[in-house]
Protein backbone atom coordinates (compact mmCIF):
# COMPACT_ATOMS: atom_id res chain seq x y z
CA UNK A 1 0.00 0.00 0.00
CA UNK A 2 1.14 3.82 -0.82
CA UNK A 3 1.07 6.05 1.80
CA UNK A 4 0.50 9.72 0.86
CA UNK A 5 1.41 12.21 3.59
CA UNK A 6 -0.59 15.53 2.68
CA UNK A 7 1.30 18.52 4.90
CA UNK A 8 -0.28 20.96 3.17
CA UNK A 9 -1.99 23.67 5.96
CA UNK A 10 -4.30 25.43 3.61
CA UNK A 11 -6.25 22.72 1.57
CA UNK A 12 -9.18 24.93 0.43
CA UNK A 13 -6.96 27.19 -0.90
CA UNK A 14 -3.76 25.52 -2.05
CA UNK A 15 -5.06 22.01 -1.97
CA UNK A 16 -4.38 21.75 -5.88
CA UNK A 17 -0.66 20.08 -6.03
CA UNK A 18 -1.40 17.11 -3.49
CA UNK A 19 -4.78 16.97 -5.49
CA UNK A 20 -2.58 16.69 -8.69
CA UNK A 21 0.21 14.51 -6.99
CA UNK A 22 -2.35 11.89 -5.67
CA UNK A 23 -4.19 12.10 -9.18
CA UNK A 24 -0.59 10.58 -10.15
CA UNK A 25 -1.24 7.94 -7.96
CA UNK A 26 -4.58 6.03 -8.09
CA UNK A 27 -3.96 3.67 -5.48
CA UNK A 28 -3.28 5.10 -2.31
CA UNK A 29 -4.47 6.15 1.45
CA UNK A 30 -4.27 9.71 2.42
CA UNK A 31 -2.76 11.21 5.63
CA UNK A 32 -3.75 14.57 6.24
CA UNK A 33 -1.15 15.66 8.72
CA UNK A 34 -1.94 19.17 10.15
CA UNK A 35 -5.13 18.04 10.96
CA UNK A 36 -3.89 14.78 12.55
CA UNK A 37 -1.20 14.70 13.69
CA UNK A 38 0.79 11.95 15.27
CA UNK A 39 2.50 9.03 13.52
CA UNK A 40 0.39 6.80 11.00
CA UNK A 41 0.54 3.18 11.22
CA UNK A 42 3.01 1.77 8.86
CA UNK A 43 1.64 -1.78 8.72
CA UNK A 44 1.03 -2.25 5.35
CA UNK A 45 3.13 0.37 4.00
CA UNK A 46 5.08 -0.23 0.99
CA UNK A 47 6.08 3.07 0.13
CA UNK A 48 5.19 7.11 1.38
CA UNK A 49 4.97 10.17 -0.31
CA UNK A 50 5.42 13.22 1.80
CA UNK A 51 3.75 16.20 -0.44
CA UNK A 52 4.44 19.89 -0.62
CA UNK A 53 3.05 22.23 1.74
CA UNK A 54 2.47 26.50 1.89
CA UNK A 55 4.06 25.67 5.58
CA UNK A 56 8.14 25.82 6.58
CA UNK A 57 9.62 23.52 8.51
CA UNK A 58 11.15 26.27 11.03
CA UNK A 59 7.58 26.62 12.14
CA UNK A 60 7.61 23.92 14.24
CA UNK A 61 6.51 25.96 17.55
CA UNK A 62 3.79 27.22 15.82
CA UNK A 63 3.07 23.75 14.30
CA UNK A 64 3.44 20.97 16.73
CA UNK A 65 2.73 18.35 13.72
CA UNK A 66 6.24 19.61 12.25
CA UNK A 67 8.20 17.53 14.98
CA UNK A 68 5.88 14.35 14.79
CA UNK A 69 6.17 14.27 11.41
CA UNK A 70 10.09 14.74 11.90
CA UNK A 71 9.97 11.46 13.57
CA UNK A 72 8.07 10.05 11.15
CA UNK A 73 10.69 10.61 8.77
CA UNK A 74 13.19 9.35 10.72
CA UNK A 75 11.31 6.21 11.18
CA UNK A 76 10.81 5.63 7.45
CA UNK A 77 14.38 5.88 7.29
CA UNK A 78 15.75 3.65 9.74
CA UNK A 79 12.77 1.04 8.29
CA UNK A 80 14.31 1.49 4.50
CA UNK A 81 10.24 2.02 3.01
CA UNK A 82 10.66 3.72 -0.08
CA UNK A 83 9.87 7.36 0.22
CA UNK A 84 9.40 10.63 -1.64
CA UNK A 85 9.93 14.09 -0.94
CA UNK A 86 8.11 16.67 -2.34
CA UNK A 87 9.07 20.77 -2.51
CA UNK A 88 8.28 21.01 1.57
CA UNK A 89 8.64 17.03 1.75
CA UNK A 90 12.22 17.61 0.45
CA UNK A 91 12.85 20.39 3.38
CA UNK A 92 11.25 18.18 5.99
CA UNK A 93 13.34 15.02 4.71
CA UNK A 94 16.39 16.72 4.96
CA UNK A 95 15.36 18.58 8.56
CA UNK A 96 14.64 15.60 10.03
CA UNK A 97 18.00 13.84 9.16
CA UNK A 98 20.01 16.82 10.26
CA UNK A 99 19.81 19.53 7.66
CA UNK A 100 19.10 23.01 7.36
CA UNK A 101 16.26 25.22 5.77
CA UNK A 102 16.29 28.54 5.19
CA UNK A 103 13.87 31.41 3.70
CA UNK A 104 15.48 32.26 0.24
CA UNK A 105 12.48 34.25 -1.79
CA UNK A 106 10.03 33.10 -3.88
CA UNK A 107 10.97 31.31 -7.42
CA UNK A 108 8.29 30.66 -9.42
CA UNK A 109 9.41 30.02 -13.07
CA UNK A 110 10.69 27.05 -15.21
CA UNK A 111 14.14 26.27 -14.15
CA UNK A 112 17.06 24.99 -16.03
CA UNK A 113 19.00 21.88 -13.75
CA UNK A 114 21.64 19.87 -13.86
CA UNK A 115 19.78 15.82 -13.01
CA UNK A 116 22.02 13.33 -12.39
CA UNK A 117 22.49 9.91 -13.72
CA UNK A 118 20.01 8.76 -10.96
CA UNK A 119 16.90 6.15 -11.92
CA UNK A 120 14.70 8.58 -10.21
CA UNK A 121 15.05 11.00 -13.21
CA UNK A 122 14.90 8.13 -15.95
CA UNK A 123 13.31 10.43 -19.10
CA UNK A 124 12.92 13.37 -16.91
CA UNK A 125 13.09 17.11 -18.84
CA UNK A 126 15.73 18.95 -17.39
CA UNK A 127 13.50 22.12 -17.92
CA UNK A 128 11.64 21.95 -14.32
CA UNK A 129 8.54 24.27 -13.16
CA UNK A 130 9.53 25.55 -9.57
CA UNK A 131 7.31 26.92 -7.02
CA UNK A 132 9.07 27.66 -3.61
CA UNK A 133 10.34 30.22 -1.22
CA UNK A 134 12.53 27.68 1.25
CA UNK A 135 15.78 25.81 0.57
CA UNK A 136 17.77 23.11 1.73
CA UNK A 137 21.09 24.59 2.55
CA UNK A 138 22.53 21.76 4.18
CA UNK A 139 21.28 17.59 3.69
CA UNK A 140 20.53 15.46 5.97
CA UNK A 141 22.77 12.96 7.65
CA UNK A 142 22.86 10.37 4.91
CA UNK A 143 21.54 12.92 1.96
CA UNK A 144 23.64 13.33 -0.86
CA UNK A 145 22.65 16.03 -3.98
CA UNK A 146 22.08 14.33 -7.29
CA UNK A 147 20.41 17.71 -8.79
CA UNK A 148 21.03 21.21 -8.90
CA UNK A 149 20.14 24.44 -10.42
CA UNK A 150 22.13 27.72 -10.82
CA UNK A 151 20.49 29.13 -8.06
CA UNK A 152 20.39 26.26 -6.07
CA UNK A 153 22.74 23.06 -5.50
CA UNK A 154 20.50 20.78 -3.42
CA UNK A 155 17.36 21.16 -5.70
CA UNK A 156 16.93 17.16 -5.21
CA UNK A 157 18.94 14.48 -2.57
CA UNK A 158 19.00 11.04 -2.00
CA UNK A 159 19.47 8.51 0.65
CA UNK A 160 23.01 6.64 0.78
CA UNK A 161 21.26 3.72 2.48
CA UNK A 162 17.98 3.70 2.47
CA UNK A 163 15.57 4.35 -0.82
CA UNK A 164 14.62 7.84 0.05
CA UNK A 165 14.48 10.76 -2.72
CA UNK A 166 13.61 13.99 -2.29
CA UNK A 167 12.64 16.95 -5.07
CA UNK A 168 12.48 20.74 -4.33
CA UNK A 169 10.27 20.98 -7.68
CA UNK A 170 6.78 19.62 -8.19
CA UNK A 171 6.34 16.43 -10.24
CA UNK A 172 2.52 17.07 -10.30
CA UNK A 173 3.40 20.59 -11.59
CA UNK A 174 1.80 20.80 -15.13
CA UNK A 175 0.49 23.11 -17.69
CA UNK A 176 -3.07 22.34 -16.50
CA UNK A 177 -1.84 23.83 -12.85
CA UNK A 178 0.12 26.60 -14.31
CA UNK A 179 -3.01 29.27 -13.99
CA UNK A 180 -3.83 28.40 -10.36
CA UNK A 181 0.44 28.90 -9.35
CA UNK A 182 -0.26 31.88 -11.57
CA UNK A 183 -3.26 33.52 -9.90
CA UNK A 184 -2.21 32.00 -6.19
CA UNK A 185 1.89 32.80 -6.39
CA UNK A 186 2.91 34.87 -9.55
CA UNK A 187 5.33 33.47 -13.13
CA UNK A 188 7.95 34.79 -14.15
CA UNK A 189 9.22 34.01 -18.02
CA UNK A 190 7.91 31.40 -20.51
CA UNK A 191 4.61 29.54 -19.92
CA UNK A 192 5.52 27.26 -22.62
CA UNK A 193 6.00 23.89 -21.49
CA UNK A 194 6.27 21.47 -24.06
CA UNK A 195 8.48 18.87 -23.03
CA UNK A 196 8.11 19.66 -19.58
CA UNK A 197 7.39 16.02 -18.02
CA UNK A 198 8.01 16.13 -14.53
CA UNK A 199 5.41 13.67 -13.75
CA UNK A 200 7.81 10.99 -15.37
CA UNK A 201 9.70 10.80 -11.53
CA UNK A 202 6.59 9.70 -10.10
CA UNK A 203 6.29 7.14 -12.44
CA UNK A 204 9.99 6.20 -11.99
CA UNK A 205 9.40 6.33 -8.02
CA UNK A 206 6.79 3.40 -8.56
CA UNK A 207 8.94 1.47 -10.53
CA UNK A 208 11.53 2.08 -7.76
CA UNK A 209 9.06 1.22 -4.81
CA UNK A 210 8.24 -2.04 -6.70
CA UNK A 211 4.63 -0.21 -6.72
CA UNK A 212 4.02 -1.42 -10.65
Amino acid sequence: MLLVCDTEVDPDTYGYLPRALRGLLPDHERYHYPTRGGEPSLDGVDAVVVTGSTAGVYEADERPWIEEARGFVRRLVDRGIPTLGVCFGHQLVNDALGGRVEHRGLTARLVDADLDDDPLFAGVSPALPMVHGDHVVETGDGMEPIARAAYYPLLATRHTAAPVWTTQYHPEFTADVLPAIERDFGWDGTREFDGVNTERTVENFRRLAALD
